[in-house]
């Protein structure tokens, strides 16, 4: 990382809350709960995702998960993971809540309808990359995963939050050096944040050249195909915990 982002990154890291006694104030959370008016960046957050959110309102009046599972929630990467369910047998209660085309700001902006409403014990978020090629910096996704987790942590004290890391894709390699810049503050971050994590999946998709390796891509070059999800199934898998409340039945509520 490079010095300069280091500072930069030292300045969000220190007045966060999500550090408790050891922080000072808090930063800005979810606009829900706010009594300022909403931001224009979140009213047309609110508009490009009006369809998504009715969406996955409708999911849950036809079948309400139980709470304690796990969330995903992030972009297409996410969304298209059609049996992420199914991928992590062990977890009585999977939600998926990725919307294609989303960024780490959407994901903040809307976590209390993508994530609190559910109380589950573990999030995990991916998103970050379309922030990247919207032209936003590594400073600028770390300050919305930051009040993402905010949020979370300040709601749901005692979940998990784990960052799945910024993948490399062939369409996008132009953008690696901040995707790895991106990564490395967030991983920076979590270090500091108790009950957090950083899930690298970004190493294990390079070649030996150091560029994404092609066969675990769809021929867009950008989402993942079978080959690519079973890797990050075996990555994150290994960072997952079975819930004590084994009873559970699984609930997969994928868009």
């Amino acid at each position: 990382m490079h010095a300069s982002l280091a500072q930069a990154a030292r300045r969000i890291l220190l007045p966060m809350p999500l550090l408790l006694a050891a922080l000072g104030a808090p930063a800005q959370t979810s606009h829900a709960g706010l009594d300022a008016p909403p931001s224009p960046a979140y009213l047309a957050a609110q508009a490009r995702w009006r369809a998504e959110l009715a969406a996955f309102d409708a999911a849950d009046r036809q079948q309400w998960p139980s709470e304690g599972g796990v969330v995903f929630v992030g972009s297409s990467t996410i969304r298209l993971w059609t049996r992420l369910a199914q991928a992590f047998p062990q977890l009585p209660v999977v939600i998926n809540r990725g919307f294609g085309g989303s960024t780490m700001a959407d994901c903040s902006y809307f976590a209390p309808e993508l994530v609190l409403r559910y109380k589950p014990r573990h999030v995990l978020v991916y998103a970050g990359d379309n922030d990247l090629a919207e032209g936003r910096t590594p400073i600028q996704i770390l300050e919305s995963f930051a009040q993402f987790a905010n949020t979370v942590r300040e709601a749901l004290p005692e979940a998990r939050i784990s960052y799945i890391s910024i993948k490399p894709s062939p369409s996008r390699d132009k953008l690696q050096p901040l995707m790895r810049e991106t990564n490395d503050i967030i991983a920076a971050y979590l270090r500091r944040l108790p009950n957090s994590e950083y899930i690298d999946v970004f190493t294990p998709m390079l070649g030996a050249d150091g560029r994404p390796r092609p066969e675990l891509f769809l021929g867009d070059k950008l989402h993942l195909n079978e080959e690519g999800y079973r890797l990050w199934r075996t990555v994150i898998g290994a960072r997952l915990q079975p819930s004590a409340q084994a009873e559970l039945s699984i609930v997969p509520v994928s868009r």
